[in-house]
């Protein structure tokens, strides 16, 4: 699923770029079809839903994705694609479109309410391509929205209409003869350096073009044979495809034959091991990468040391696609060619292996990223989870289809606490922990690890009934079975818990308990740090702000040792909380800037809010009460999207009652409100970028006198006081690290 793009987790980023669409930029020149595109463009007007609708490889999805980009000005929050076409169960269709619309919402909503309210209040263009196989579930969905969100619009691309009521329909034909000849003509060119066409050599390009009915896959297919035939053997090849494809079914329309010859003809003009890659890559959901292929689909007849090549024979002939990101090289298949090789597969017996050994590559590549995660290649671990969450789906959904792999998936959703927690995908990753742990299985290590991570994610979501309920059962099971890494997690998410629900001696109590068990199993990781980092908190508010320092400016060395920066996050938004309370504004607003920069980088929505809480109390006790009352609205408009405001604690909630107390004694009620409401409006990327803009005598969009005491040192007048010292030692960490994955049978 494509997700907009921001920047790695850079702190010295001060204004990230705001993502209005995640349109993909097209890699070639989009030829032709200058008429249809006006006729579409001009339904777009006449209604709320246009789906374009025809056969596979006739364009649907280039077409749509050019007519969403030439429109997408009149769109002031943005065109947004949804690629729904490696999604197969219906009960993830809201998490995929919460995912490409760049969502991040922490709590236990439905994905759908959460999709209604974001588009509800919004002008936005919704793309859905590949929709076939969710076609129901989608339509109910769309039925939906387009009733709720009255400033939505949606086109869909698809074999068949959505059939939603007000639904207008724009069936995309083949393309004409002279439109195919100049798609045909650029491919070749592109293909074949020098390409021209001569006289002659015209007749027999718009010949082929008329075999291949004018469909811009099969044209495309035919210009890659160009490398190794000229153009008068790939117009006797089609012929002789032709008359052995056509004895199927009486009632197939003749362009599904069409492709189908088209496919099958390129399928047949490749060599042996090119055939057998071919098949053996659609075990793959969406993107994959070199490494990926090299240990899945090598094997009997395919030796590893020779998949690259035959992968670059494939490339050239434009079976698989090759995409560039920010992980590096990435392939995918179309989704026909896909189809089509999955049949071969089938046929070959060989379907289940190749499954299994997707599933165990992607276990490993969880097992390793989660590893990667405590360590300076954070942002890369991160980055490639999220291009690869298609398949690590499907590898959970391979391990539930039998009972004695079930374990498997437990343990795989469990390994990927630290993308469900780190980078805002909390629902989805309640989703898989609820399911996975559905069925009855023996409580080995893999269901104690996904019971204390559903334990802390129902944290997070505000659902303390859940949390009590999975990490209670994660304790004891753990107790009676011996298995001591259960036991420190599970008491390590009740002290956070103990936390947010106002116990700060309890949560104290409970997370010292936690770091001796971490301690004693030399367990050192992004959790045993956070931690820390909690236990600063809970000390914090029982006043002990030297302590708290003192314990998370460990936390931080720890994290400039290991590169570790999401964890350092929070620590850092302990120590502005501590040097808010001691009046020293101008180290804590530095501290909570980093922190915010961090969070946000990684589409974490509860670190980013936290910080922009306490970085409004900052600005109003700097003089700038107005700049301050948008920032708590700012923060109101994402705290939806997180949980319970604050948690509902009276000890987070403090900072955010003073501040609003100091900005309507400074402005009046009235203005306090339609300052408030102005933050409101900002979606996350502004108020993060304007948060970090702001500060003494630069708030945005107005002048502000400067305050004095804004050193790391002098107090500020008026900020929260300084309260005694307390107990001031360090909880000790160990420097070790490192769990393997479950064993693969």
């Amino acid at each position: 699923m494509r997700r907009p793009q921001r920047p790695s987790p850079t702190p010295h980023d001060p204004e990230p770029v705001t993502v209005r669409g995640n349109l993909p930029a097209e890699l070639n020149d989009f030829v032709g079809r200058d008429e249809e595109l006006a006729a579409f463009r001009s339904l777009l007007g006449k209604s709320r839903l246009v789906t374009v609708a025809g056969v596979a490889g006739v364009g649907k999805t280039r077409f749509a994705t050019r007519v969403a980009a030439l429109m997408e000005k009149r769109y002031c929050d943005g065109v947004w694609l949804a690629e729904l076409s490696v999604v197969h169960d219906p009960e993830l269709l809201e998490h995929a479109i919460v995912d490409a619309l760049g969502l991040t919402d922490h709590t236990g909503r439905p994905p759908r309410a959460v999709l209604v309210e974001h588009c509800a209040e919004r002008r936005l263009l919704l793309v859905i391509d590949g929709f076939e196989q969710l076609a129901d579930a989608c339509a109910g969905l769309v039925r939906e929205l387009l009733r709720r969100a009255p400033g939505l619009q949606v086109l869909a691309a698809g074999r068949r209409p959505l059939r939603v009521d007000g639904e207008l329909t724009f069936p995309l034909a083949p393309m004409t003869d002279e439109d195919a000849l100049e798609l045909f003509t650029r491919r070749a060119a592109a293909v074949q350096s020098g390409f021209r066409l001569t006289e002659a050599g015209r007749e027999t390009a718009r010949e082929l073009c008329r075999r291949l009915d004018g469909i811009p896959l099969a044209l495309e297919l035919a210009a890659g044979r160009l490398r190794a035939l000229t153009m008068e053997q790939v117009l006797h090849r089609l012929d002789d495809r032709f008359r052995l494809l056509t004895g199927g079914s009486p009632s197939a329309l003749p362009r599904h034959q069409t492709l189908r010859t088209a496919i099958g003809w390129s399928h047949e003009l490749c060599a042996p091991e090119q055939r057998l890659l071919w098949a053996r890559l659609s075990v793959f959901a969406g993107e994959f990468d070199l490494e990926a292929v090299e240990y899945i689909c090598s094997g009997p007849g395919l030796p590893a040391d020779s998949v690259l090549d035959v992968l670059d024979e494939l490339l050239a002939q434009s079976v698989v696609l090759r995409e560039d990101s920010a992980v590096g090289s990435r392939y995918r298949l179309l989704d026909t060619v896909r189809e089509y090789g999955a049949e071969w597969l089938r046929a070959t017996g060989d379907a289940e292996r190749l499954r299994r050994r997707h599933r165990d590559w992607y276990l490993g590549l969880a097992t390793w990223c989660e590893l990667d995660w405590f360590s300076p290649r954070q942002a890369e671990a991160a980055a490639r989870i999220d291009g690869e969450l298609p398949n690590l789906r499907r590898a959970m959904e391979c391990s539930m289809e039998s009972p004695e792999e079930v374990h498997l998936a437990q343990y795989l959703a469990g390994t990927l606490w630290f993308y469900w927690v780190g980078c805002g995908r909390l629902s989805e990753g309640r989703h898989w922990l609820d399911h996975v742990l559905e069925e009855e299985t023996p409580y080995d290590h893999s269901r104690l690890k996904a019971l204390w991570v559903l334990g802390y994610v129902a944290v997070l979501q505000g659902d303390p009934v859940g949390a009590v309920s999975a990490l209670q059962e994660c304790r004891e099971e753990g107790e009676r079975s011996g298995d001591a890494t259960a036991v420190a997690y599970a008491v390590h998410r009740t002290g956070c818990l103990s936390i947010v629900t106002d116990d700060p001696v309890r949560a104290e109590e409970l997370l010292r308990e936690a770091l001796a068990r971490y301690r004693e199993i030399g367990e050192l990781n992004s959790n045993v740090l956070m931690a820390q980092v909690e236990l600063g908190m809970a000390v914090a508010f029982r006043g002990d702000v030297d302590g708290a320092t003192s314990i998370c400016d460990e936390v931080r060395e720890i994290c400039e040792d290991h590169g570790e920066r999401w964890a350092l996050a929070y620590a850092l938004y302990v120590l502005g909380y501590a040097a808010l309370q001691t009046g020293t504004s101008g180290r804590a607003r530095r501290m909570l800037g980093e922190s915010l920069s961090i969070a946000h980088a990684f589409h974490d929505l509860l670190g980013t809010v936290l910080s922009l809480e306490l970085l409004a109390l900052i600005t109003v006790a700097e003089g700038d009460a107005a700049e301050a009352a948008a920032l708590q609205g700012a923060a109101d408009r994402i705290w939806p999207s997180v949980g319970l405001p604050l948690f509902g604690s009276a000890h987070y909630g403090r900072p955010r009652a003073e501040c609003e107390e100091r900005a309507r004694a400074e402005l009046g009620d009235a203005r306090y409100e339609a300052e408030r409401r102005s933050g409101r409006r900002m979606d996350p990327d502004a108020a993060v970028a304007r948060a970090l803009r702001a500060g003494p005598g630069r708030g945005a969009g107005r002048e502000v006198a400067p305050s004095s005491g804004t050193d790391d040192t002098a107090p500020t007048e008026g900020a929260p006081g300084g309260v005694a010292p307390g107990n001031t030692r360090r909880p000790a960490a160990s420097r070790t690290t490192g769990r393997g994955g479950p064993e693969l049978g």
